[in-house]
């Protein structure tokens, strides 16, 4: 069997194989990215752990407006064929008007669209920035966290290594219980169990992470509640 993770190697192997047992992991869309044929029921050769849901879309839009809350507009940023970018946008457009937000997708593919499309988003006042699941973003961390700095963005990520390296703050899965979750499906498919009769399954365990000297630099006060609902307090 092969364990698969991300959206693009989940394809990739399947387009390799129809047989072979693939449990993936840090894949979001299942279902859109025609991995399987229901989340109860996949149908396949591929079973797995989702990363994120998308209604944590709310989750972040909440930790946006709780920080910034002058915020009127927020960009959802990744790159459509690395990230299931428009799962978690329409997810975004449908929350959004409860908050008061207007929510944009925003595709970018290289560096130069990421400077881009900051600096575009940046000349429209109270704005924001979401970025959920991406190995595009996740290699260009550094560059995005620099960019939201210098344009004073408040941004919201999906793991805590943006947080760490200086991003203001994040909200997603515990990476450890996400993968203790895939290795029980690789032991279970290893002992004789069918991939295509296992139910997809979603994360259990999150974390939040908030980076104080960040939200300082950018003249954000983070609220008590947000504090006290941190896993990690960077100072």
């Amino acid at each position: 069997m092969i364990l698969a993770q991300s959206t693009v190697a989940a394809a990739v192997l399947q387009q390799e194989t129809r047989t072979i047992p693939i449990v993936f992991v840090n894949v979001s869309d299942p279902v859109g990215a025609g991995f399987i044929q229901n989340m109860a029921r996949p149908g396949g050769n591929l079973t797995g752990v989702v990363h994120l849901e998308a209604g944590v879309i709310g989750k972040w839009l909440a930790m946006l407006k709780e920080i910034a809350p002058p915020l009127t507009h927020a960009a959802v940023m990744g790159n459509r064929k690395t990230a299931s970018l428009d799962y978690f946008v329409r997810s975004a457009q449908v929350v959004a008007p409860s908050f008061a937000v207007d929510v944009v997708a925003s595709h970018v593919e290289t560096t130069a669209d990421i400077e881009r499309a900051i600096e575009s988003i940046a000349r429209t006042p109270d704005s924001g920035l979401i970025f959920p699941p991406d190995s595009l973003t996740l290699t260009h961390r550094d560059l995005i966290i620099a960019l939201a700095s210098q344009h004073r963005l408040p941004a919201v990520y999906n793991v805590h290594v943006f947080v760490a390296a200086g991003g203001l703050m994040s909200y997603g899965t515990d990476q450890d219980a996400l993968f203790r979750l895939a290795a029980f499906y690789v032991d279970r498919i290893l002992r004789g169990d069918n991939p295509a009769e296992l139910p997809v399954q979603a994360p259990t365990k999150f974390e939040t992470s908030v980076n104080l000297k960040t939200a300082k630099a950018l003249g954000l006060t983070v609220p008590p509640g947000l504090l006290v609902a941190a896993d990690e307090v960077i100072e």
